[in-house]
């Protein structure tokens, strides 16, 4: 059934125009929830508290949250895309896509904001007016790139706030011509700039130009019979071949192209930018993406591809893309200047499978690295609660499992879990007595519910703020029966099926598939396990006792006094064969003569 938004929200609804912009749901605190975008913004406010909007836990709790709505009006739904990529960034709603920016892995930055700028590696995107380059995830390859730059270029490494914090004379570099010494007035700032210029175009991969300068320096330094700097600028040619030759993966006609790749698991996925300038690949760029539960691809790549390809600064003058993503006429009317494309053969389709394939190495070091710490960051008690919709945090939850083997020796296990913890005071087996219920999962299932509740309030404990059960949607209603007939009300309910690790919820049609990393999905997983490990246990156990019993049932005077004393004395069947007629014989109530019959039946 629809649900009624607050008073203060649904004015504002009303009051909305059926044009394209932006919305901002807000707490009562008036932190911003969620940043969306809209065709028409009255329409699609409405949506969210329509009957048939979408059900998942993660729009409940939004849509409990809401106390507050802020709407921009933007021309189109181009810039209303671009304004809701503005937004996201300035707030960082909960609710929205993560985009991560990865500061584990270093970057260039050229201080374009000084005067005589310096090139630096950092790992945080907090220099003034700097340019950035990177990240670069093999360190290697930075180096590389360091020391070609140093070699080429004559950039300053000192610290000081020229022009107006100098030393007195030049350092070192500058005697051994690393340098040229603006620090004391030795290169103006217009031939350091076009020097800084060149550094530039460099990074971002326009070689080019770069070695057609070095090879116009060295001509124009022998003009002037200057052979030492001519020798020297020839190395630097050379250093700069030698760093392209391993970057040559595939020469790609039509010039400066980008080749973005994606891979997703789960509630995470990364994008790629692999760069090809002049024909070849020079640098790979990605950035991860998090917190997408029920996002689709197509709108997970277009959020990357607003917030972090189109604001960049070096763009190719194409962009092969491996699917098309939503918004994509908006995207295109935002970088027009961008020839976009879908290729599925050739050298473009194999420079996109390559970007794909990056994406997934990248994404599959992200859950390695990350796993331990998602799981230490977040409480896995109230993530639970939190992706399951309930009301309340599931401090105290029950798991039920049946055993059984071909429809003998059926039992069932209850496990009990206390802050995420098992509470093993509180754990109960129960042996199914209803002869329907040997053979039927679900009379089982109906059964342990209906033993275990009406025991808990028979001894006013409390019961679980949740109840599990190991199974599917069959299962799950057999649990629920059983609470309604007791008249139980209130209590959560939730099913775990096995393969698919897909939830079921007696509220919601559709299961509900969390993410693999959860740390929800794993605290279920956990008590799933536990509940199986402790009813296979007991299935086990009363096999052993009905198998051992029945073999000793037909001896002739063996009753069940004896055939105790047979067990207690030799553990187990196989014990009660190894024994000598001496050492059953000195059991109470037995003789040589009964210790023998004992041995011979259990030979045949």
């Amino acid at each position: 059934m629809p649900i009624e938004p607050p008073d203060r929200v649904a004015r504002k609804i009303s009051a909305l125009p059926n044009s394209p912009g932006v919305y901002l749901w807000k707490d009562k605190e008036g932190r911003v929830l969620y940043v969306g975008k809209a065709k028409r913004l009255r329409a699609r406010t409405r949506q969210y508290f329509a009957s048939d909007h979408d059900d998942h836990p993660k729009h409940r709790l939004l849509i409990r949250r809401i106390a507050d709505l802020d709407t921009i009006v933007a021309p189109n739904e181009a810039q209303a895309l671009l304004l809701e990529n503005n937004l996201i960034k300035e707030y960082a709603p909960r609710f929205n896509i993560a985009l991560r920016d990865d500061k584990s892995y270093p970057r260039i930055a050229v201080t374009l904001g000084e005067r005589f700028p310096r090139v630096l590696v950092v790992r945080r995107l907090d220099v003034p007016g700097a340019r950035f380059f990177g990240p670069y995830t093999d360190v290697r390859v930075l180096r590389k790139t360091l020391r070609v730059v140093r070699r080429i270029f004559a950039v300053r490494s000192c610290h000081y706030g020229l022009p107006e914090d100098r030393p007195d004379r030049p350092c070192l570099d500058y005697q051994i011509n690393r340098c040229h010494a603006p620090c004391v007035g030795l290169q103006n700032e217009e031939e350091y700039r076009r020097m800084i210029d060149e550094v530039i175009r460099f990074l971002e991969g326009k070689t080019i130009e770069v070695r057609t300068n070095l090879r116009r320096r060295m001509e124009e330094a022998s003009e002037r019979l200057d052979y030492e700097t001519a020798a020297e600028v020839r190395n630097s040619i050379r250093w700069l071949e030698q760093l392209e030759q391993p970057q040559t993966m595939e020469t790609v006609g039509g010039g400066d192209a980008d080749a973005i790749g994606y891979a997703r698991d789960g509630d995470d996925a990364v994008g790629v930018i692999l760069r090809v300038r002049s024909g070849k690949v020079i640098a790979v760029d990605h950035r991860f993406l998090l917190n997408l539960s029920e996002e689709s691809d197509e709108g997970i790549l277009s959020a990357f591809l607003v917030r972090y390809y189109v604001v960049a600064e070096a763009k190719g003058r194409r962009a092969m893309l491996p699917f098309q993503p939503a918004d994509f006429d908006r995207i295109e009317a935002l970088v027009p200047e961008v020839k976009w494309s879908i290729p599925h053969r050739g050298v473009n389709r194999r420079l996109v499978d390559l970007a794909d394939q990056n994406a997934r190495h990248l994404l599959e070091s992200l859950k390695i690295e990350s796993f331990e710490t998602d799981e230490r960051a977040e409480d896995p008690v109230y993530a639970l609660g939190r992706d399951l919709g309930m009301a309340v945090v599931p401090r105290n939850f029950a798991c039920i499992d049946i055993s059984t083997n071909q429809g003998r020796d059926t039992v069932g296990s209850l496990v009990w879990f206390e802050g995420g913890r098992p509470k093993k005071s509180e754990y109960r087996r129960f042996r199914i007595k209803g002869e329907d219920a040997q053979q039927d999962d679900f009379a089982a299932i109906r059964e342990v519910v209906t033993r275990f509740v009406t025991r808990r309030v028979s001894e006013e404990k409390p019961l679980p703020d949740l109840i599990v059960i190991d199974g599917g949607r069959g299962q799950l209603n057999a649990a629920r029966d059983a609470l309604a007939e007791q008249g139980i009300e209130g209590l959560s309910l939730a099913s775990l099926a096995k393969r698919e690790e897909h939830v079921f919820l007696p509220d919601r049609e559709k299961s509900l598939q969390l993410p693999r990393r959860a740390p929800s999905l794993k605290l279920l997983q956990r008590a799933r396990d536990e509940a199986h490990r402790f009813a296979v246990t007991y299935s086990r156990k009363r096999r052993s006792a009905r198998t051992i019993t029945s073999a000793l049932l037909n001896i002739r005077g063996v009753g069940t006094s004896r055939r105790r004393a047979l067990l207690n004395q030799f553990g187990s069947l196989a014990g009660v064969r190894l024994a000598t007629p001496e050492e059953i014989a000195a059991l109470p109530g037995f003789s040589i003569r009964l210790a023998e019959r004992v041995i011979n039946h259990l030979k045949t």
